[in-house]
């Protein structure tokens, strides 16, 4: 296991094309919370995307309108999709973005050097058991009635979007950020849409493809936010447990390390793309 959280210090060399990260938000939020990591990567020559998914960020769907994972997932897919068969990302994913990077790996083997999975959902097949509901969905009930339910179905059926109250974000999402990224993410966040995110149910590769998936495995790389308190530490070290990845790394940070600890993320981004020789 990795533990060294050194920021990597180098250069990229001559004639090769800088590494592409594209970052993928979690719940309620969007492609502005990489904004620190964006201009880092940006600064350092690196090339970076950050995806807003349906209804989040600048996307103008409703999350009460969505009903399936695919349809939440459709702008990776269509980001991944218009990338040349000969070029790979780097796909980052934090909290249940998790789940869209694990989906992305079994469309698009091919495309991605390395996974990297910041305090998030990492199941092999998505939300599929009960044992998945545990390790990769928070559970927040022992702090009470915190989130904001909509009943875009009518409230006979289950909630089709959340956000977590206002009074509990600094001291579930924030509590080691900046207060000026709580007020940020205050004005930014949006209701996720729970009801799609439900259904991310992620096919099993067929046993007699398997021998040409052992080619195209996509290596990962599991970056464990210590003082979590929404995707728990225990959580985290479940889905280890449950399916290996290539490296661990640790960091001091809230859920939320894009605001609390970026330089250090930053470093271990870098530090992913330089184990599979992506630098």
């Amino acid at each position: 296991m990795a533990e060294d959280n050194q920021e990597e210090t180098l250069e990229l060399k001559p004639g090769r094309k800088p590494p592409h990260f594209v970052l993928i938000h979690g719940m309620s939020l969007g492609s502005w919370c990489w904004y620190k990591i964006k201009c880092l990567m940006e600064v350092s020559g690196f090339d970076v995307t950050c995806i807003d998914l349906k209804s989040s960020g600048i996307d103008s769907s409703s999350a009460d309108s969505l009903t399936s994972f695919d349809q939440y997932n459709q702008p990776l897919i269509d980001f991944l999709s218009s990338i040349p068969e000969q070029e790979q990302v780097i796909l980052v994913g934090h909290s249940a973005g998790g789940l869209s990077v694990t989906s992305a790996i079994q469309r698009f083997p091919k495309k991605i050097s390395v996974a990297v999975y910041i305090g998030a959902s990492m199941l092999k097949y998505g939300l599929q058991t009960d044992e998945d509901m545990k390790d990769g969905v928070p559970d927040l009930s022992e702090h009470g009635d915190v989130y904001e339910l909509n009943f875009g179905l009518g409230t006979e059926n289950p909630p089709t979007s959340a956000i977590i109250k206002h009074e509990f974000r600094r001291k579930l999402l924030y509590h080691m950020s900046p207060q000026q990224e709580c007020s940020l993410a205050a004005l930014m966040m949006r209701p996720a849409p729970i009801l799609a995110l439900t259904t991310a149910k992620l096919e099993e590769v067929e046993e007699e493809t398997k021998g040409e998936e052992d080619k195209e495995h996509v290596p990962r790389v599991y970056i464990k936010t210590l003082h979590d308190r929404v995707m728990k530490p225990e959580q985290q070290e479940a889905m280890i447990r449950r399916w290996p990845p290539s490296q661990v790394y640790e960091l001091d940070s809230d859920h939320s390390p894009f605001f609390s600890n970026p330089f250090v993320l930053f470093g271990l981004l870098i530090k992913a793309a330089v184990s599979v020789g992506s630098i």
